[in-house]
């Protein structure tokens, strides 16, 4: 008998009533905090246990719905993204850009050669300075078609912006959403330790590359290999790509995709110079397909019916963040959250710095799984983990980078809003897409392992 392998909703919904199940075990806890500089810090001694509060039936069906108004900014985001982007596929200025790449990549050596390392190298670049994350979601809209025309799959054309995204927040040097908040938190001098940062930007930037440069390549021998290539089969049919008559770009092309790089700049402008939100860029993509229309020669009708279009084909992809957020959100219904992490912290301990500083990263990696905002994260583990680190002998600079090694296992979690959505955009499988991962997640975990060795050598500050 085949087993019959669960689809993302299913999966979702399991670990929500794992979680409810849980609550009604694990007793409630919760840390005092103070404000410090505007902003909560949990006090480190001030753990104690509070009145469990048991999530049951009502509960686990309220948690969805929570979820959904929780994550309203990101799904409003996610379907302006879908809407902005339909309206700019209207105009056919993406179809002309993927087949100009795609008669480029058939006839240049070097265009084949440098393709994926310029793209993931500017994603990664994206994560290590402004902490590109949600932002990625648009660009599987372009990547996925594009890898397709060149020969390869879906797999590799979600890897290029999300993939590479991730890995760039979990090894970031500039990133002000978990190393600047992680260091104000602990008090080290912000931004410093750039240094050893950006060689350990390097080379999981270069691990990264030289995996997908090595799986696009055997895709390429041999499509079947794929683990989506009947899925890939399917969209092929759905948008065929026909180069024999292509005559190249005509300036309006060119145009729209000109506007669509800077608006690019303005959102990057943006984060990091003005601190913007997914609102402010919600607004912006609102903007640009305002734009992007009036250029692209759409007249209203045109341009009404694209973007509801596109909306409405994101609709599942909004469902399937509400239900990941849920799980957060019952956690913390239930008070277990803080109990979770208190129980984690003593586990850190060790005779060695080197084991104790490993540990940190294990403890992060479990606590990314119910908590993926890097902010989120550093708020909550950084007023304990940097008292902690005294205590040990291994330095708050180590300590953090622990923390930010725990981002390594974002991609691969199918309790992230932002991971399950790209997915659910592309058509993949959660299961699909983990077991494709699985190797070159264990290589992020050994690597992570290994980097936090010379931190404890050289006594990092």
């Amino acid at each position: 008998m085949k087993l019959r392998i669960p689809n993302t909703f299913v999966l979702l919904f399991l670990i929500l009533a794992m979680i409810a199940l849980s609550t009604w075990f694990v007793p409630g806890g919760q840390y005092d905090t103070v404000l410090v500089d505007g902003k909560p810090r949990i006090q480190p001694d001030s753990f104690h246990y509070v009145a469990s509060n048991p999530q049951g039936f009502v509960a686990l069906m309220l948690a969805p719905i929570k979820g959904f108004v929780a994550a309203a900014e990101i799904i409003g985001f996610v379907l302006i993204v879908g809407g902005a982007f339909a309206v700019m596929q209207r105009t056919n200025a993406i179809d002309s850009m993927i087949k100009t790449v795609a008669k480029a990549h058939g006839t240049s050596p070097f265009v084949r050669a440098m393709m994926i390392p310029v793209f993931v190298t500017m994603f990664s670049l994206g994560g290590a300075t402004f902490g590109m994350s949600e932002e990625c979601i648009p660009f599987i809209l372009i990547f996925v078609p594009l890898a397709l025309a060149l020969g390869y799959d879906s797999i590799v054309g979600v890897a290029i912006p999300f993939l590479s995204a991730q890995v760039g927040f979990a090894a970031a040097f500039l990133n002000p959403f978990n190393v600047g908040v992680a260091q104000g938190i602990a008090g080290v001098e912000l931004f410093s330790g750039v240094g050893y940062r950006m060689i350990v930007w390097f080379i999981a930037n270069g691990v990264t590359i030289a995996f997908l440069m090595w799986y696009a390549a055997r895709i390429k021998r041999n499509p079947a290999l794929s683990p989506t290539f009947e899925l890939d089969t399917v969209l092929r049919k759905e948008k065929t790509m026909s180069l024999a008559d292509f005559a190249g770009m005509t300036r309006r092309h060119g145009a729209v995709l000109w506007l669509f790089l800077g608006f690019m700049g303005a959102m990057v402008y943006g984060v990091v110079r003005h601190e913007w939100s997914v609102g402010e860029i919600s607004a912006l993509f609102l903007v640009m397909a305002i734009v992007v229309g009036v250029v692209g020669q759409l007249d209203s009708d045109q341009f009404v019916d694209a973007f509801i279009t596109g909306a409405k084909d994101l609709v599942t992809t909004a469902l399937v963040i509400a239900l990941a957020r849920g799980t957060m959100i019952l956690a913390k219904d239930a008070n277990i959250i803080d109990t979770m992490l208190h129980a984690l912290t003593p586990l850190v301990q060790s005779s060695s710095p080197i084991f104790a500083a490993q540990k940190m990263f294990l403890i992060q990696t479990v606590i990314n799984f119910f908590i993926h905002s890097g902010t989120g994260q550093a708020a909550l583990t950084m007023p304990i983990m940097a008292p902690l680190a005294d205590l040990v002998g291994v330095t708050r600079q180590t300590a953090i980078l622990a923390f930010q090694f725990g981002e390594f296992t974002l991609p691969m979690i199918p309790t992230s809003g932002v991971t399950v959505g790209v997915l659910a955009l592309a058509r993949i499988p959660w299961l699909t897409w983990a077991k494709w991962m699985i190797p070159l997640q264990l290589m992020y975990f050994v690597l992570a392992l290994l980097l936090l060795i010379p931190p404890c050598l050289m006594n990092w500050q």
